[in-house]
This record gives C-alpha cells, sequence and structure tokens, in this order.
C-alpha cells in the first residue's frame, strides 16, 4: 500500500512518543518528469521505510517538497535524493524554528503543477525568470528607493509577516495576486522589482509571469524568507523581514524576528497564531489570540462554537442547511478572511 490510511489521531499521539530528533526541510525543483506517478511511487516507496513525514507534490514540471526527516536517517535520505540525477545537490532549506513535529505523515501527491498557479502555460516562460539574488543581495538591494517590493504570498501568510516597504497584494489565490500586481505596476514596467516568497518556488513563475508582460528589470530572492532568515542570523544582521513567516505545516509560522505585527481577527488583540476553525464543517483559517481560543474553543464564531457541542445529526442537518445557504459563497470551503466572511453572511 502506497499511503498512510491510518487516523490522524493515531499518527499524532505516535509523533509525540518519538524518542528521536526529527528535522524539517523543504526543497523544490523544476525538471521535465515523463512519468509522475511512477515517480512518485518509488519516492513512497523508499521515503516511508526511512520514516520521513511530509507533503510533497509531483507533476509532469517537477517536485515540491515540505518534509520532517529522523536525524538519524538524514544521510541516507539525502543520499538518495541526490542519486536521482535531476535532483542532485538541490538546495535544502531547514525551518528556522523547528521541533520535528512539523508533519505527522508522509503524503506525496500527483497534481498537474507543483504550485497551483491558475496560469494558462502559455502565459509564462520559465526559460526567461528573474534574476537570483542572495539574501544578502536581497538585503542590501531593498535600501535602493527606486526599487519595488513585492510580497508573491497570498493575505494570510503576509499579514503575520512581510518585508520593509513590501508591496503585500490582496489575495486569496497567486492567480489573484500576479495579476494585481501586474494591473498596478504596468505604468512602472521599467523599475527594478523584488519578488520574494516562502520558499523560492512561487517567485519563479512570478518572475517569469512579469516578464512575459513586459517587465524588465525582475529579480528574485534565491531560497526565499527561509533562506533569508537563516543568512541573516549567521551574519547577525537586523532582520528586514518583520514578524512570523507563514509555513504549511502543523506549525503554520515561524518567528523571523521575534515581533508580532498583525492582530486577533476577533478581538483585535495583538496576535499572530494562526487556526483552523474547530468547526470542521467551517474549517476557516484565521489569526486567533489564547484568550479568544478559550472562549470560542478555538472556533471563528459563535454560531461554530454551538455547532461543534450539537450531535452527530444534528450537525449533519445544519450542515445541509449550510452547504444550501452559502453554496456560492462557498464559505466552508475557502480562507476567507473573516471581514469578507461577515459581508457574506450579512448579504
Amino acid at each position: 500500500m502506497l499511503e498512510n490510511r491510518i487516523d490522524k489521531k493515531i499518527l499524532k499521539e505516535k509523533l509525540y512518543q518519538e524518542t528521536f530528533e526529527r528535522s524539517t526541510i523543504s526543497f523544490y525543483k523544476y525538471f521535465p518528469i515523463q512519468y509522475p506517478q511512477e515517480f512518485r511511487n518509488e519516492l513512497y516507496r523508499v521515503w516511508s521505510e526511512m520514516n520521513c513525514f511530509g507533503r510533497i507534490y509531483v507533476a509532469h514540471e517537477g517536485i515540491n517538497a515540505q518534509m520532517s526527516v529522523p536525524e538519524q536517517t538524514m544521510d541516507s535520505f539525502l543520499n538518495h535524493l541526490y542519486s536521482i540525477p535531476e535532483l542532485n545537490q538541490v538546495p535544502i532549506k531547514r525551518a528556522i524554528e523547528d521541533d520535528g513535529k512539523s508533519f505527522y505523515k508522509l503524503t506525496i501527491k500527483v497534481r498537474p503543477k507543483i504550485v497551483a498557479d491558475g496560469l494558462e502555460d502559455n502565459s509564462y516562460d520559465l526559460s526567461q525568470i528573474g534574476e537570483h539574488l542572495s539574501a544578502i543581495d536581497f538585503h542590501e538591494a531593498i535600501n535602493d528607493p527606486d526599487t519595488i517590493v513585492v510580497d508573491m504570498r497570498n493575505h494570510y501568510e503576509s499579514e503575520i509577516g512581510h518585508f520593509e516597504k513590501a508591496y503585500c497584494p490582496d489575495a486569496d489565490t497567486f492567480k489573484e495576486a500576479i495579476q494585481i500586481v501586474v494591473d498596478k505596476f504596468s505604468p512602472e514596467k521599467d523599475k527594478r522589482f523584488l519578488l520574494y516568497c516562502t520558499g523560492g518556488i512561487r517567485c519563479e513563475k512570478a518572475s517569469s509571469y512579469l516578464i512575459h508582460n513586459g517587465f524588465s528589470n525582475v529579480a528574485q530572492l534565491h531560497g526565499g524568507i527561509i533562506e533569508y532568515a537563516q543568512q541573516i542570523k549567521q551574519l547577525q544582521l537586523p532582520s528586514k523581514f518583520y514578524g512570523k513567516n507563514f509555513v504549511f505545516d502543523e506549525r503554520l509560522g515561524e518567528s523571523i524576528d521575534g515581533q508580532v505585527i498583525s492582530f486577533c481577527h476577533q478581538c483585535g488583540k495583538p496576535a499572530d497564531t494562526h487556526t483552523n476553525c474547530a468547526n470542521s464543517d467551517c474549517h476557516l483559517l484565521f489569526i486567533q489570540c489564547e484568550e479568544c481560543r478559550a472562549k470560542y474553543e478555538g472556533c471563528c464564531s459563535d454560531e461554530c462554537r454551538e455547532i461543534t457541542h450539537l450531535l452527530l445529526d444534528e450537525r449533519r442537518k445544519v450542515r445541509q442547511q449550510h452547504a444550501a445557504k452559502y453554496a456560492e459563497s462557498k464559505i466552508f470551503k475557502s480562507r476567507l478572511r473573516p471581514a469578507l466572511q461577515n459581508k457574506i453572511v450579512n448579504d
């Protein structure tokens, strides 16, 4: 069986009972994979034997991986990874804050793309991408008053942390974000644009898309925020990234400079901890402080908190009612900002 179907509660219990250390790493690479399913199956077979966890996407265009690897098998893992010709010496990024509990099982999925960009294939050319800037070069380039710094992540990521003077698109998807950037900055196409994202993968397509749309001077942070934070820490330089870096694992974030620049979506107090609403039919991603977490029992609203106390049959009835009422808004499926959620409900 090339997938793990054990209940996640059991898997999480086993994870926290482990007596060995794990490291959270990430890597990606664009390269052609002729048979993604076969490639995926071989990775799963080898990595599951090494007790690796993580979320990996494989597509015809390459691989995108975030993983938790036992320290005692790290060398074996890297030896296997580098034995794949196209992935030999692929840059590995280690988490900034890491207790090794980032993932509780191994999931490898075959997808149409390794980043869900929503773009047409002919709208960019990955042979034409922006200049790769090292962490230090990016750190210094921000000082130039004529540069435009652009955060290529979604709103819920940039809300809790972003670079100095960065423009952060108010977008829910990559496709929406990149189009906002093109529309807003088209009159300034000749200026220098500095792009950044979590690990660098989204900037590959973002820079290519901007170049395709006539932007003549585009650069990107090589290795993303993760690599920047590591390098700045080693060189003991003051960070120009403020707040927390959103990550797509159980942690949902890691602090870069110790600052809290965002606020609880329920009471407005300083907070930067994301959570998914405890009402599984809602599952809204939002920021919640400890006081509100206790008050609302991990839910985004009184309504959702009340739903979690219902018996299963009653919850099913409520689910059917909401499914009909909010079919168009998809309120229980998307990561809408609470302000927009309230607007949809009130309308």
